[in-house]
């Protein structure tokens, strides 16, 4: 090859190599992404369960004497308080009853009291010996008998008084009201017709199944901090929601769980209790509860959408000083303070893509935008341990 076929050569070459500095020249910068350290703090895991609302205190209310209704002093559905007047039996009846057993309480008074003079003045006339024994003893039995027989006329008396007093039937709690069950006219049997029912609202019990692998969770919980479950694990912190979404989790106390696992369900019914002073809470209402299920531990959290899939296996996208990104296998826990909990995988200190995760591949590189994250993100709906993701 001659000297002028080679210059042309090597012209030639770097003719071709120029488009190729200059597109290096003028290629974009790696993709801007937002990454943060993970949130680490103390956390209390807690289980979810879905229970329903019951009165602490339930009565049917009955008389305790037979007749017909005469009055009804309340409206359906109301507010009662214990001792308000709500039915009154035809009380003619026990008035009659009442006087004719007053009347009999004091002839036995005035039987006793002739009585009484006749045994005294036996006395006296047998200590001078003018009277005889026998005739002492006569008067002595005599007393006897009418001091008995006051006795039980007055015990009719209070009885009669007593029965009296139950033609008015008041209220035994205080508590909302239901319907009358029985109209005024109507014939009441003792102890037998219910006219009504009425439950207490303030405070109200939330009764719940747990299975038997979070009975035995509650119940070593429960025992490190040195209390019984079935005595609501020293007053154990709860909450509930129910279907309202603008209701705000109502705070209780567990305070009571039953003494066996039942045979058939392999469940056991714990109870917890809610003060309700604006009567918000109703019996028969469903609610979820969330329950601690666990003592206090640190852990590290990250936002649920920092969290991607790699065939069967959740991963996090972490980021390295120079901008390159890497996958690490991670093992979520429960949703907590809004964010995930990361049960393996993640010692806290990592830098992660907690969004743009779809401009992140492994291997490349990214301009990481460093943001800090809030101790709680109050964006998300709460999740207990019950659905963790992953596992």
């Amino acid at each position: 090859m001659t000297y002028a076929l080679r210059q042309i050569a090597v012209f030639g070459c770097m003719a071709a190599l120029m488009p190729l500095a200059a597109l290096a020249q003028n290629a974009p910068p790696p993709p801007p992404v937002t990454v943060a350290k993970p949130v680490v703090r103390d956390v209390v895991d807690s289980d979810e369960f879905i229970g329903r609302f019951e009165p602490v205190d339930e009565v049917s209310v009955r008389s305790r004497v037979g007749g017909y209704l005469q009055e009804i002093h309340f409206q359906d559905g109301a507010l009662v308080k214990q001792g308000d007047l709500l039915f009154v039996i035809d009380q003619r009846p026990f008035i009659t009853a009442l006087n004719q057993a007053k009347a009999t309480l004091e002839a036995s008074q005035s039987t006793l009291v002739f009585a009484d003079a006749q045994y005294k003045r036996a006395q006296s006339l047998a200590s001078s010996g003018s009277q005889s024994a026998q005739t002492l003893d006569d008067r002595r039995r005599e007393f006897d008998s009418a001091e008995a027989n006051v006795r039980g006329a007055r015990a009719a008396a209070d009885r009669a008084s007593l029965d009296m007093e139950y033609t008015e039937i008041k209220a035994p709690l205080s508590g909302r009201i239901d319907r009358r069950l029985i109209s005024a006219g109507n014939l009441v049997q003792t102890d037998q017709t219910v006219l009504t029912t009425i439950v207490s609202l303030d405070p109200i019990d939330f009764y719940f199944d747990v299975d038997e692998r979070r009975l035995l969770n509650f119940a070593d919980t429960a025992r490190k901090l040195g209390k019984d479950l079935q005595q609501g694990g020293g007053g154990l912190d709860v909450s509930v929601t129910i279907s309202d979404p603008n209701a705000k989790p109502f705070k209780g106390k567990l305070d009571f769980a039953e003494n066996r696992v039942d045979n058939q369900s392999g469940t056991i019914r714990l109870r917890a209790r809610f003060p309700n002073p604006d009567l918000v809470l109703q019996p028969g209402l469903f609610g979820r509860i969330q329950v601690e299920a666990s003592n206090t531990y640190q852990a590290i959290l990250v936002p649920d959408e920092a969290i991607g899939s790699d065939q069967n296996e959740r991963v996090v996208y972490v980021v390295a000083d120079d901008g390159t990104v890497s996958t690490k296998p991670v093992r979520p826990g429960p949703r907590l303070y809004g964010y995930r909990v990361i049960r393996e995988g993640l010692d806290g200190t990592e830098t992660i893509v907690v969004n743009g995760v779809i401009r992140a591949r492994p291997g490349s590189k990214i301009t990481p935008q460093m943001t800090e994250l809030p101790k709680e993100r109050q964006d998300t709906a709460p999740e207990t341990a019950g659905a963790e993701s992953g596992q």
